[in-house]
């Protein structure tokens, strides 16, 4: 008889497969766990923390915690709340995110999750950072102080388009994003304009030249849907299912 592996999520049953993280398995049931830095295409780095669960007491990150039978996590209580919120309030506050004028408004992840969990102003001052942009590629345009540091960019260019082209670097305040090329910029880079990397992007950091603002109000990704029933999708997935959607529109 083969043994039934499962574990409980908010006090439902999560079945999952030899592998799976929390997160992974969450998914694939249906259930949306809020993350930002989190893709089924590549490798967990948990830098954005907004996964985060309790196991036994312990705040864990579920895109990195290996599912196991008999687990009992918690998702949604006060506390875990409050935590995503403050650390969505911190992105917000160390970036340049001016959502009324930015060409993703409506298809943002960070916009749609600031959304989702109810932030309704800034909790920490604006670092309002100066970060150089890089205009240099004829496809694409760099605005690094939108950057949230998630590193999926650079994930996706080493794991799926085998070729390095964007890498964090730096620690602290002084983290930004960097191009691999001798002379820092993008166009001087291997990036191309059909390469993974160049959208996955769940913000405004990566922005291709053409297209923006073509989606009227109400017809973006995030304008009928809020994030959790949707999932983490771009503008460009948007006619087709997301690869994490929630499908739970019991969840409000």
């Amino acid at each position: 008889m083969t043994e039934k592996r499962s574990f409980t999520l908010d006090q439902q049953e999560i079945p999952f497969q030899p592998g799976d993280s929390i997160l992974q398995a969450a998914q694939r049931a249906g259930v949306y766990v809020p993350h930002l830095c989190f893709h089924p295409d590549f490798s967990a780095n948990g830098s954005c923390r907004l996964c985060v669960v309790s196991i036994a007491g312990k705040t864990v990150a579920a895109c990195h915690y290996p599912a196991r039978s008999g687990l009992q996590v918690t998702m949604n209580n006060s506390r875990l709340q409050q935590q995503r919120l403050r650390l969505l309030q911190l992105l917000f506050a160390e970036g340049n995110h001016f959502c009324p004028s930015c060409e993703v408004s409506g298809s943002c992840q960070l916009q749609a999750l600031a959304y989702d969990l109810g932030m309704t102003h800034y909790h920490y001052d604006p670092f309002y950072p100066q970060r150089p942009r890089d205009g240099s590629h004829p496809d694409f345009f760099i605005d690094t102080d939108r950057c949230i540091f998630c590193d999926l960019c650079g994930r996706a260019g080493t794991e799926q388009d085998h070729k390095p082209v964007y890498r964090l670097g730096g620690r602290g305040e002084q983290t930004r994003l960097l191009i691999y090329s001798a002379s820092g910029k993008l166009g001087d880079s291997r990036a191309a304009a059909d390469d993974k990397a160049a959208h996955v992007c769940p913000v405004g950091c990566i922005l291709p030249r053409e297209g923006h603002y073509r989606d009227p109000i109400g017809e973006r990704v995030y304008d009928a849907s809020p994030i959790h029933w949707v999932g983490n999708r771009r503008r460009d997935q948007h006619a087709a299912p997301a690869a994490d959607s929630a499908g739970d529109p019991s969840h409000d």
